[in-house]
C-alpha cells in the first residue's frame, strides 16, 4: 500500500513540474476580440475603426505586417512573453514554450496564423497571468527565437517590438478553458505597431547578415 501512495506521489509531482498553462494565441477571434499588428511608422498602440472593441485610434500610413510592401507574413515571427500573476514586472516576461508563430496575408494581413500558447512558467488553471507580445523581422534567418531577436531589436537593427503588458484571468488548465488573447472589453490584446529601425542601422544589420553568410559558405 505504501509503494502505491509513493508512486501516486511520485507521479503527481511528475505531472506538476511538466504541468504547462495554455492560452488561444489569436488576435482575429470572430465575435470575441479583433485587433491588428503594423510594422512601420512610429510605436503606437490603440483599437482602430476595424477592431473589436471599435476604438478611434487612426492607423493611416501603417502597414499591416503581411501586406505587400511590407513586413512579410511568413518571415515575421510572433510570440508571447508571459508570467505568473497580475502585473509583473516586464522583467520576469519569458517566452512560451511553444515555438513562434508567422502572420497571415493577404485580406488576413496583420493577423498571427493562431495557435495554442503553452507557458512552462506558468501554471495550469492559475487565476492570472501577465503577458506581452514580441515581433521581429526573422527575414535574415538569423533569429529564430525572442532570445536571439530581442537584443538586435533593442539595438535597433531588426525590425521588432513588444505590445504594451496586459493581464489574462483563468488560464487554461484542466479546470479553465484556454482564454483568448483578445476580447470585446478591450482588456486584453490591444492594437499596436513595431518601429522601423533608421535607415542607417537597417543597412549597417544588412551588411553584417551578408557577412555572416558569407563567412558561413566559406566554412
Amino acid at each position: 500500500m505504501k509503494k502505491l501512495i509513493l508512486a501516486a506521489i511520485t507521479l503527481t509531482t511528475a505531472a506538476s513540474v511538466f504541468a504547462q498553462g495554455t492560452l488561444v494565441f489569436n488576435n482575429r477571434v470572430a465575435g470575441v476580440g479583433i485587433t491588428h499588428i503594423y510594422g512601420g511608422g512610429g510605436s503606437r498602440t490603440g483599437f482602430g475603426p476595424t477592431d473589436l472593441p471599435v476604438g478611434s485610434t487612426d492607423w493611416t500610413g501603417y502597414l499591416l505586417i503581411g501586406t505587400t510592401g511590407g513586413l512579410a507574413g511568413s518571415t515575421t515571427f510572433a510570440q508571447l512573453l508571459g508570467a505568473s500573476g497580475a502585473g509583473a514586472p516586464e522583467s520576469s516576461l519569458l517566452p512560451s514554450s511553444s515555438p513562434p508563430t508567422t502572420f497571415r496575408t493577404g485580406a488576413a494581413a496583420g493577423f498571427v496564423a493562431g495557435t495554442t500558447a503553452t507557458f512552462n512558467n506558468i501554471q495550469p488553471d492559475a487565476a492570472a497571468g501577465s503577458f506581452e507580445l514580441a515581433i521581429w523581422d526573422n527575414s535574415t534567418g538569423l533569429y529564430p527565437t525572442w532570445a536571439q531577436a530581442s537584443s538586435a531589436v533593442a539595438a535597433g537593427t531588426i525590425i521588432g517590438g513588444r505590445s504594451p503588458e496586459f493581464t489574462l484571468s483563468n488560464i487554461g488548465g484542466t479546470t479553465f478553458t484556454p482564454p483568448n488573447i483578445v476580447n470585446s472589453a478591450g482588456t486584453a490584446l490591444q492594437s499596436f505597431s513595431v518601429v522601423v529601425p533608421e535607415p542607417t542601422s537597417v543597412a549597417l544589420a544588412g551588411l553584417g547578415a551578408a557577412a555572416l553568410l558569407i563567412f558561413r559558405r566559406r566554412k
